[in-house]
């Protein structure tokens, strides 16, 4: 029987249910399973999304949410208030920035290979935004979003607080303020071919943003 990996803390209550996979990692309810039994992280199991925005589920273990939904997004989804994801239950959320090896480790990046194959094949899509690792990770907290289906993004609401995680422990200020300065370029290119406009209302947002990182 496969156990959890000794290198990760122990899974919250609510994440007691899933399926271990063959390195020691838990597999969240998003995870594609394939035709022989593994998994694949990178591919989220098809109607997954949808069930969760529908029934008001945890993206992570699967049981209903309550009043807090929390997001696990990078920096720049706390700019723009976009997510790709569903929210989660706090405690599902804070163990995933403490044991997803791709938030744990900064220098990770997206394995890619294969996943246009996948999709094209129906097994569920990819979820990665942009591929680049952010190096820091952002739980959003709200009490409510909105699906935005005509461009298939989650628009979270105003944040009650958001707590920043860099490799499985609280992030500094200067980790979160580098991710957004490397994100804020890929994010300037989208609002130029927009127009001024777009480029000023991009400025607002980094400003609006400022006030939700830590002091240190």
């Amino acid at each position: 029987m496969t156990t959890i990996r000794p290198d990760i803390p122990a899974p919250p209550r609510r994440m007691w249910k899933l399926p271990i996979d063959g390195r020691g990692y838990p597999v969240p309810k998003f995870v594609w399973r394939k035709e022989d039994g593994t998994y694949d992280f990178r591919v989220v199991e098809p109607g997954w999304l949808f069930h969760c925005i529908r029934h008001k589920t945890c993206w992570l273990c699967g049981e209903p949410l309550g009043r807090n939904m929390v997001f696990v997004v990078g920096p720049m989804c706390v700019v723009n208030r976009a997510s790709g994801e569903p929210p989660c239950h706090l405690e599902c959320a804070r163990y995933a920035a403490q044991a997803c090896p791709f938030m744990v480790r900064p220098h990770a990046k997206r394995r890619q290979a294969g996943i246009d194959e996948i999709v094209a094949n129906g097994g569920g899509f990819n979820p990665a935004g942009l591929e680049r690792n952010p190096g820091a990770t952002a739980l959003y907290i709200t009490g409510n979003y909105r699906w935005l289906s005509d461009v298939k993004v989650i628009r979270m609401g105003a944040p009650d607080r958001v707590e920043w995680w860099a490799e499985g422990r609280a992030a500094t200020r200067a980790e979160i303020e580098r991710s957004i300065e490397t994100g804020k370029p890929l994010l300037m290119k989208d609002a130029q071919v927009e127009g001024p406009a777009a480029v000023r209302e991009l400025e607002r947002l980094l400003k609006q943003a400022e006030p939700l990182l830590p002091s240190a």
